[in-house]
C-alpha cells in the first residue's frame, strides 16, 4: 500500500483497530475514524493499515473542510442511518390500505409514514449503491455506466411514490429528469 498518495474519505482496515476512514491527512500521519475505538492518529508508514477504498488520492495536506465533508460521506457509507425526509402533510397518520381482488380475504392496513420510511431507506441504500459502485476497484468506466444507467431506471420507477414526498428535492429522479 502507497501510504503518501492516500486521502481522506479513504476506507481502510487496521489489523489491530480493525475498519475506519482517513478524516485528516498530516504531514507524517493520518487521522483516522475507526468503528470501534474512534480517532486515532496513526503513522503513514504503518504496515497494519491496508487500504480498501481509496479516495481523494493526493499529497497535498487536507484542510478542515475536507475532514468535515469526508465525515458526511463516511456516516453515510457506513451506518444505516437515514436522512430525515418529511412525509407530505396530507399523508400524515394516514393508512395504506391493500385490498385483495378476493372480497372473503381481509384487506391489509399499513400505515403510510411506516411504508415512506421504507421507501426512504431504499432510497437511501441505492445512493450507498451507487457511491459503491463508482468508488469500486474492479469495475471499469464502462461497467459503471451500465450499472448507473440501471440505478437511474430503478429512480425512474420510483417515481410513482414522489406523491408522498412533503418536498421537492426529496424527489426520485429518472432519465427524463435527470440534468447530467
Amino acid at each position: 500500500m502507497d501510504q503518501l498518495l492516500l486521502g481522506v474519505g479513504t476506507r481502510l482496515q487496521h489489523t489491530l483497530h480493525g475498519p475506519g476512514v482517513i478524516i485528516g491527512v498530516r504531514y507524517a500521519t493520518y487521522l483516522i475514524s475507526f468503528i470501534n475505538v474512534g480517532i486515532k492518529e496513526i503513522d503513514k508508514t504503518d504496515s497494519a493499515l491496508d487500504d480498501i477504498i481509496p479516495e481523494n488520492v493526493t499529497i497535498e495536506v487536507e484542510t478542515i473542510s475536507d475532514a468535515e465533508k469526508s465525515l458526511l460521506k463516511i456516516l453515510r457509507l457506513w451506518s444505516d442511518v437515514s436522512e430525515i425526509v418529511p412525509l407530505g402533510d396530507r399523508w400524515k397518520g394516514g393508512i395504506m390500505l391493500l385490498q385483495p381482488a378476493d372480497k372473503t380475504q381481509k384487506p391489509k392496513e399499513v400505515p403510510i409514514d411506516v411504508f415512506f420510511h421504507k421507501i426512504v431507506m431504499l432510497r437511501d441504500r441505492l445512493r450507498v449503491m451507487e457511491q459503491q459502485i463508482n468508488a469500486h476497484k474492479l469495475l471499469n468506466d464502462e461497467d459503471k455506466v451500465n450499472l448507473q444507467q440501471y440505478i437511474t431506471r430503478i429512480y425512474g420507477t420510483l417515481t410513482t411514490f414522489n406523491v408522498l414526498f412533503k418536498n421537492k428535492e426529496n424527489w426520485f429522479v429518472g432519465e427524463k429528469g435527470s440534468t447530467d
